[in-house]
C-alpha cells in the first residue's frame, strides 16, 4: 500500500481539546492511518527511502480531523423513512462527516418492541453497517433501544453480536428510571455506551426527560442537552453541568439558547471537553448534511469559543467518549480528514476565521481511511483555495 503526504497545510485543528492547533504543516499517511505530522521534511525521508506516494498539496488551507456525527437516526442502508430520501449519509460526507454514531434505529417501519425483535433489529443494523459505508462513511449502528423485557443476559448476547450502543433512553418502553438504571448497568457491565434522550417529547412514544432522571441513571451521554427539539429549563441544564461529568450533547435540531448556555458555562469551568456535537436527525427538522459544521459555527461565532476548540468539540472531543480510534490529527489515528478553507466571499482569511465570523467554511476534500472520498463539496460554498493531486 502506498503512501500518502499532504503538505503545503496552513493550519492544522488536532481535535485535541487541550492542543487545538499544530505547529506542523505536512502530515504523512499510511496503511489508512496517520504515521507522522511535522514538516516538510517527511516528504523529504519518503524520497530519500524511494517510496511511492501520493501528493496532496494543501494550497494553504486548514486541515481538520473528519467530523463526527454524535446523532444519527439511521435505518437499513441509506435511506430515510423519517423524511422519505435516500443518500442522506452519503450528502453528509460533503460536510466533512466520516462517522456517524447511532442513537437507536427508532424510524425502522414496522420497528420491533419485543425483547427478540429489538435484539434481531440492533445485530442486523450493527452488521450491515459495518459492511455497508454510503459515501465512504463510518456509520456506527445497531444501536439497541431499551424494551420491556429484556434481562441481563440479552445484554450479554448482544455484545457478543457486536452491538456496543444503546441507543437513547426514553425512546422505548422503559422510561422510569427505576426501570432503566437496571438495564443501564447491564449493558455498561458488558461494555456497551449509553445515551439518554434529554428533554421534551420528539417523537409519539418517547417521553419527557428531566435532570434527575438523568442523574438516577447515570448514562454516558446525555443526549441533545439542548432538546431534541424541546429543551430542559436553564436551571435543569445547571444541574446536569455541576452535579455530574456526564458528556454533554449538542445538536443541531435543537434549542439554541440553552446550546448557548452549556457552552459558556462548562467554559468558564474549563469544561469543555464535556461538549459533543449532533445533528440528531433524520428528524421532524429534516435531513441536514451541513449540520455539523453549522453547530460548530453556531458555537464559535455566537458562543465566541474558538473556532478549533469548537471542531474538537465535534471530532476529539466524541471519539473519546466513544472510544474510537479517529477524530484526532495524531500517529496512529485514522486518517480521516478533511481540508477546508474559507469560502468565497467571506470576511474571514482562512477557516478559522470564517467560521469565529459565522460563515460555514468551505470543504475542499474529504480522505477516509486515507482515501480521497470529495475532492469538491457538492454542498458548501466553495472554498477559496485549490488542492491539487499528483502521484509521486
Amino acid at each position: 500500500m502506498t503512501y500518502t503526504a499532504i503538505t503545503n497545510i496552513g493550519m492544522i485543528v488536532s481535535g485535541n481539546i487541550s492542543e487545538p492547533v499544530l505547529s506542523a504543516d505536512t502530515i504523512i499517511i499510511h496503511a489508512g492511518k496517520i504515521e507522522a505530522v511535522g514538516d516538510k521534511q517527511l516528504i523529504d525521508d519518503l524520497a530519500l527511502h524511494s517510496v511511492a506516494y501520493k501528493l496532496i498539496d494543501a494550497g494553504g488551507m486548514t486541515v481538520v480531523p473528519g467530523l463526527i456525527d454524535s446523532h444519527v437516526h439511521p435505518v437499513i442502508g441509506d435511506y430515510t423513512p423519517r423524511q422519505k430520501m435516500a443518500d442522506f449519509i452519503d450528502s453528509s460526507v460533503h460536510g466533512a462527516v466520516t462517522t456517524m454514531i447511532s442513537a437507536g434505529e427508532c424510524h425502522t417501519p414496522g420497528r420491533p418492541t419485543d425483547p427478540a425483535g429489538v435484539k434481531a433489529l440492533a445485530v442486523l443494523a450493527q452488521r450491515s453497517f459495518q459492511k455497508l459505508r454510503p459515501g465512504g462513511v463510518k456509520v456506527h449502528g445497531g444501536a439497541v433501544i431499551l424494551e420491556q423485557g429484556l434481562t441481563e443476559a440479552d445484554f450479554a448476547e448482544l455484545a457478543a453480536n457486536g452491538v456496543w450502543l444503546v441507543g437513547e433512553v426514553g425512546l422505548g418502553s422503559i422510561k422510569k428510571p427505576a426501570e432503566a438504571a437496571p438495564m443501564v448497568r447491564w449493558a455498561k457491565a458488558h461494555g456497551m455506551k449509553v445515551m439518554m434522550h434529554t428533554g421534551g417529547t420528539s417523537i409519539p412514544g418517547s417521553s419527557t426527560v428531566t435532570a434527575a432522571d438523568v442523574l438516577a441513571v447515570q448514562p454516558d451521554v446525555v443526549s441533545h442537552i439542548n432538546g431534541g427539539p424541546t429543551a430542559i429549563s436553564p436551571a435543569e441544564v445547571d444541574k446536569l453541568i455541576t452535579d455530574s461529568d456526564l458528556a454533554l450533547e449538542i445538536v443541531q435540531c435543537g434549542n439554541p439558547k440553552i446550546a448557548d448556555q452549556t457552552v459558556r458555562k462548562l467554559e468558564r469551568l474549563g469544561q469543555l471537553h464535556r461538549i459533543i456535537c449532533g445533528n440528531d436527525a433524520p428528524s421532524g427538522t429534516g435531513v441536514i448534511p451541513l449540520g455539523i459544521l453549522r453547530t460548530i459555527v453556531q458555537i464559535a461565532s455566537m458562543s465566541d469559543i474558538p473556532a478549533a476548540a469548537a471542531i474538537a468539540m465535534a471530532t476529539g472531543n466524541t471519539a473519546r467518549v466513544y472510544g474510537l480510534n479517529t477524530g484526532m490529527i495524531a500517529p496512529g489515528k485514522e486518517a480521516d480528514l478533511a481540508i477546508i478553507d474559507a469560502p468565497m466571499g467571506s470576511v474571514g482569511q482562512n477557516a478559522l476565521e470564517a467560521i469565529q465570523a459565522g460563515d460555514l467554511p468551505g470543504v475542499a476534500l474529504v480522505l477516509i481511511d486515507g482515501e480521497i472520498k470529495v475532492n469538491k463539496s457538492r454542498n458548501t460554498p466553495p472554498a477559496v483555495g485549490k488542492v491539487s493531486v499528483k502521484q509521486v
